[in-house]
Formats: structure tokens, sequence, C-alpha cells
């Protein structure tokens, strides 16, 4: 009925639905960085798109099955393997005891998902089962996995349909990227040439990029705030920018509030593309309106849910 976990990985942990309704209290949203791999993982092996399942950052993650089980993987590419043998991503897998599962490291994106029918037993905290590390709250212990922990199947009898992503419902996982934005609240603290370059400009993703977020080079803008912002609102997908002049890209994981200027917000059509950015990944910023965003967003829901019926519920 469980897991063992023989090598965790650089950074692995359960992910689960968002935290969500409480972000006035101080409580990030959470959950996967990149919530339509997610769901596609889950959506292979009969579970709901939030079913708790692992996120691997990176360099993957190796483990042993100590019963039988049905399992998915989606994501970052890598090679990977089953006792040895390579194993396709985007298509429902068996699983019996003993065997041995290996996710290689990413050679393009950041982040792999691995979902397993019925899913993963989890604590909730807040309302979400989703690991959120800095709080130590959620997924296991609230914290990222370890040689030796075992981790309880739900059901692990589950017998999903066999199913296998459809090529045009392959998300991307390698840059460059583009990413549809709208302008935020306090765009005016660019100049004339800050406000050009932040729409024209491909920036490039620094090393500092984790779940909180990641840091923009490229180009330095001169923000006119001088640090004297009260602390405002802010939501993943946000772009702020310090005094130094590089702006940072917030993550699932980022603060509620912050005192540096806001110049644009990924539109939510896009905003799961965050998770598979890495260090040195290319992006352009496309400029969209409010109302340019949200018909581009009803447009995809519509194109995806033939294969992701809940699809509204997951970008």
């Amino acid at each position: 009925m469980s897991l063992l976990i023989t090598h965790p990985g650089l950074q692995t942990t359960i992910q689960a639905r968002p935290r969500t309704g409480i972000r006035h209290m101080g409580v990030p949203s959470c959950g996967p960085a990149d919530s339509l791999s997610m769901a596609l993982a889950n959506h292979l092996v009969g579970n709901s798109p939030f079913t708790p399942a692992l996120e691997a950052t990176l360099s993957g993650i190796q483990l042993t099955f100590e019963s039988n089980a049905w399992f998915a993987v989606t994501g970052a590419t890598s090679a990977s393997s089953l006792n040895g043998q390579a194993i396709p991503f985007h298509k429902t897998l068996p699983a019996t005891a003993g065997d041995r599962l290996t996710i290689g490291s990413a050679s393009s994106g950041v982040r792999t998902y691995i979902g397993f029918a019925g899913g993963l037993v989890a604590e909730e905290a807040l309302g979400s089962a989703s690991t959120y590390l800095p709080a130590a709250m959620g997924g296991h212990a609230g914290r990222a996995l370890k040689q030796g922990d075992r981790l309880v199947l739900v059901d692990p009898g589950a017998a999903p349909r066999l199913l296998e992503t459809p090529a045009r419902f392959r998300p991307l996982t390698s840059g460059p990227w583009a990413m549809r934005a709208c302008v935020s609240a306090e765009f005016a603290a660019l100049d004339a040439a800050g406000q050009a370059a932040l729409f024209n400009t491909n920036l490039v993703v620094g090393a500092r990029n984790d779940r909180m977020g990641l840091q923009l080079q490229g180009y330095r803008f001169d923000v006119s705030s001088a640090g004297f912002l009260a602390s405002v609102p802010v939501f993943p997908g946000m772009l702020q920018c310090p005094e130094d002049g590089l702006p940072f890209l917030l993550g699932v994981d980022a603060q509620t509030t912050g005192g540096y200027p806001r110049l644009a917000q990924v539109a939510r059509v896009d905003r799961h593309v965050l998770g598979q950015l890495r260090s040195n990944d290319h992006l352009r910023l496309l400029l969209r309106t409010p109302q340019q965003a949200a018909a581009e967003l009803q447009e995809k829901l519509a194109y995806w849910r033939e294969w992701l019926p809940e699809i509204a519920t997951v970008i």
C-alpha cells in the first residue's frame, strides 16, 4: 500500500489543491507550480485534477512500489524508467510490487508530475494537502521528501482506464517562452523607455528561481518608487521590481503582500507556464488588455475542455 522513496531528488513534494479564500490572512495559494501538467497526470490515472500527486524538481526522483499500482508521468522532459526500461510520458502505466521507478534529471522544463490512481495520503492544512515549505505545512510532514520516506496510496487497488494524452494536448516544456500579461498598478513608475522595454525585450530567467518566484535579467528597469511604496497585495504571476531594477515574477508560493512597484500581471491563461521556466530561459511578455486576456482565456478553456472537462478549475 506504499511507495518507498529511495532517492528524493533536489526537491520533491506532494502538491494538491491550491489554498483559496484565505490570502487576505497572509496564506499563499501554494499548489502545483504547473497546474496543467499535474492535472494531466491525474487525468491519466482517473483522478480529479488536484488529487495529491508528486512534484519533482529538476533532478528527478527514484522510488520503489511496495504494492501494485497505476501511475502516469507528465511535465518536464527527462529520461525515465521502470526497472531500467524506458517509459513514456503522458500514458497510464502499471507497476507491480517491487518495481523501481526512476525519473531522470529534467532536460527541458523544471517540474515533473507523477500521479497515482486513487492519489496519495497527505496531511491537510488550511483546506489543502499542498506542501508549503516556508510554513512546514501540508503534504508529507510539511517538507520535501527524504530518502526512506514511505508514502501511502489512498486506493492501491484502483484500476483506471488506459489513456494516452493526445499529441495536441501535450504542453511544451522548453523555451523560449512568450506569456501574455497586462500592465499592473505601478506601471507608471517606469519611465517611457522602461515601459517600452517591458513588452519589447527578451528577458532571461536568472539563477534565483524557485516556487516563490524568479528573477528576470536582460534589462535593468528604472523605477521611481525609491522603496517608499506601502505594502500592497500581490499575487502569483505578478511582476514586481525592486530598486536594483531586476524584476521578480512571483510564483505559486509567493508572499501575499509586497512593497515594490507592480509593473505587470501574467494573465491567467498562461500562468501555469511559470512552473516550467528555468534559469537562462528567454521570456517575452506579450501586452494584453484585460478584455483581450479574458477572451483568450475563454478560447483556451474551450480548446482544452475536450480532454480535461474540469479545465476551468485548473488554469
